[in-house]
């Protein structure tokens, strides 16, 4: 198991609401997920801006250097994004592979990805991060022996040009448009056939996948560590109303989680912006449950997002003792409902808000439809709720919600008739 040194650094210009022990704890949670060790995990707090050729002071490197020999640590990560410069300097002086949470994140997108359009994803940013550091990077580029922040491009031959990297960057991101198009495809037949569309979002190990699990029995691989979910996931789901929509998992959500990825992640991310309705999971039982909320809003904004509705599922209550903390934690989140995943707990309260907001979208029918017309009780229940059907000589009768889209296409034939 690779042995990990952590040095989590709080700069005194961040202007957010992050402490220096939040810093500590992600970093950890991100190197436990990348299944190495962590020995250490030193704090530092930076008065001023980062040195240019370190990013922190010379003492404090030699001073990890040493710690390095004398704990046999293999890797040392930091908790904020290194310029080309800095790691290689670092690596000078601490005699370690030196990598930073960019590449951790990196590292671990590189293990969870299983589609195509994961890994197409997960080799682009892999690249466009690289492409600037390539440039006398010692020991990176003379690294082929494995280990965090060296799976994807990183196991083949290292010592690839900037040429060739454009080229490869140029045709991943023709692929991803590619993936896109099909994608907008398949969202404009669901809206075609007035399908509405539901997105889960929410910060990473939030418990999205476990609740697309309980809400469609998806069978989504769940696990309590970070980035579990990065290839997309969309099912199907019919409503207690009859409605039937889609729902779709997205990858996790990090606080300050780097522009490039984004970018990189877009095709996926288009789901969210596509969306009807945002169902914002949030782990409540988390200490820093405020910041994570924060956190999935800046990234939101960021996608150019911020008028979709939204549902806030409180996720975990399971595991949150104090309920006191709860009732106060839903006064600050929009449109809010307790809920666990895993026990099932709230689900029907869940479904309730669901409905309540696509409730304009349905409309009650009663009709009598002629007997040749089969396809049409057909299309009921599987596009709508069927309240009563009864046969009859002069046809069928038919009480039934249907979305209203379908239901003034069906009024439009001469030969049913619209009883009220």
């Amino acid at each position: 198991m690779e042995r990990a040194l952590l040095v989590s650094i709080k700069l005194n210009s961040e202007r957010d609401s992050w402490h220096l022990e939040d810093y500590a704890m992600e970093l950890e949670e991100l190197t436990a997920t990348c299944g190495a060790e962590v020995v250490d995990n030193i704090a530092c707090v930076l008065r001023d801006k980062p040195t240019p050729n370190l990013f922190i002071g010379k003492g404090k490197a030699e001073e990890i250097g040493l710690l390095c020999q004398e704990e046999n640590i293999d890797t040392v990560i930091f908790s904020h994004d290194l310029s080309g410069t800095q790691q290689r300097n670092l690596e000078d002086v601490i005699e370690r592979k030196t990598i930073d949470r960019t590449q951790l994140i990196l590292d671990i997108f590189a293990r969870h990805a299983k589609t195509l359009e994961g890994k197409t994803q997960v080799e682009l940013a892999q690249l466009q991060y690289l492409l600037p550091r390539l440039v006398g990077k010692g020991i990176i580029l003379s690294r082929l022996g494995g280990g965090i922040g060296t799976r994807g491009p990183g196991e083949q031959k290292l010592e690839i040009d900037r040429r060739h990297i454009r080229r490869r960057i140029t045709k991943l991101q023709s692929d991803l448009k590619n993936l896109l198009l099909h994608r907008e495809t398949l969202r404009k037949k669901r809206q075609d056939n007035a399908v509405p569309s539901i997105v889960l979002v929410g910060y990473t190990n939030a418990g999205k996948s476990t609740l697309l699990n309980a809400l469609t029995g998806a069978g989504q691989v769940v696990s309590d560590s970070l980035f579990t979910t990065l290839d997309p996931l969309s099912k199907g789901m019919k409503l207690p109303n009859g409605e039937n929509v889609v729902i779709s998992d997205t990858v996790g959500f990090l606080h300050k989680l780097p522009h490039h990825l984004i970018e990189a992640f877009k095709a996926t991310l288009e789901e969210v912006r596509e969306a009807d309705l945002l169902i914002h999971v949030l782990d409540a039982a988390h200490p820093r449950a405020k910041e994570l909320s924060k956190a999935v809003f800046e990234v939101l904004e960021e996608l150019g997002i911020e008028d979709k509705p939204v549902i806030t599922a409180l996720n975990k209550i399971d595991l949150l003792e104090d309920k006191a903390l709860l009732s106060k934690l839903s006064e600050e989140m929009i449109n809010p409902v307790y809920i666990s995943a895993k026990s099932g707990k709230n689900l029907s309260q869940l479904f309730e808000k669901i409905e309540e907001n696509f409730q304009s979208r349905m409309i009650a029918l009663t009709l009598i439809i002629p007997h040749a017309r089969m396809d049409l009780i057909d299309l009921f229940y599987r596009q709508g709720h069927v309240k009563e059907i009864k046969y009859q000589q002069q046809g069928i009768k038919v009480s039934v919600s249907l979305p209203k889209i379908i239901a003034y296409n069906i009024l439009k034939n001469k030969d049913i008739e619209h009883i009220y």
